[in-house]
């Protein structure tokens, strides 16, 4: 059974009330798609293929299309879960796909970035996101594994696709597309494995309480 760990609220860098208005909008929307008899996992593999065309626009230097697709997995990524709960079809199956998916299309996104950057120093900063930003994951699904419920932490996927697609939008807009992706790539890198401590120090938090301190 899922517990959950010291009682505090963790600072996000997406607003607690827009987070909730957002989930709140798309709860609603995907009433349609239940009605319409799709599955979730249908939607979790579209999202899959939007993640894939969003590397692999980056990788073909179409940044505009890549924001595009970006803003269609980040959408796709909430309904396939709102779906699920919304036709009673939650699974294991359909939970270890999502998360595994989710893991796949981040590496896809990085991939296609790392070409572009492949002659900058940029480049190590985008191995270092995509650590990052896999132990923001793993960190929470091994703590979920101990029976810890554990969302703590500043850049998670959200928090991440958004800062991906603004950093495209602001580049493209402004003529400043490298400078403008090496500073978002270089705060996702910071942030991400800032985040996988903030979880480890939860646990670690969360045992102690536990064991009064032991």
């Amino acid at each position: 059974m899922m517990t959950n760990g010291p009682n505090e609220k963790a600072f996000r860098f997406l607003p607690r009330g827009l987070i909730i208005r957002i989930l709140s909008f798309f709860d609603k929307v995907s009433i349609l798609f239940v009605k319409l008899r799709i599955h979730p996992n249908t939607l979790t593999y579209l999202g899959f293929a939007a993640g894939f065309g969003v590397g692999l626009f980056y990788f073909l230097e179409r940044p505009i299309w890549a924001m595009v697709l970006i803003f269609l997995c980040g959408v796709l990524d909430i309904l396939d879960g709102k779906v699920a709960a919304n036709s009673n079809r939650k699974s294991l199956f359909g939970a270890i796909l999502d998360s595994s998916f989710d893991r796949y299309t981040e590496f896809f996104m990085y991939m296609g970035l790392a070409y572009h950057f492949r002659t900058q120093w940029t480049l190590w900063v985008i191995f270092c996101a995509f650590l990052g930003s896999t132990m923001v994951s793993y960190t929470r699904a091994r703590a979920e594994g101990l029976g810890i419920d554990c969302q703590v932490g500043i850049m998670q996927r959200a928090e991440r696709l958004i800062l991906l697609f603004a950093g495209t939008a602001v580049g493209l807009a402004f003529k400043i597309y490298d400078p403008a992706m090496t500073a978002v790539l270089v705060f996702i890198a910071l942030a991400s494995n800032i985040t996988a401590v903030q979880r480890l120090a939860y646990v670690r938090r969360y045992e102690k309480q536990k064991t009064g301190g032991r």
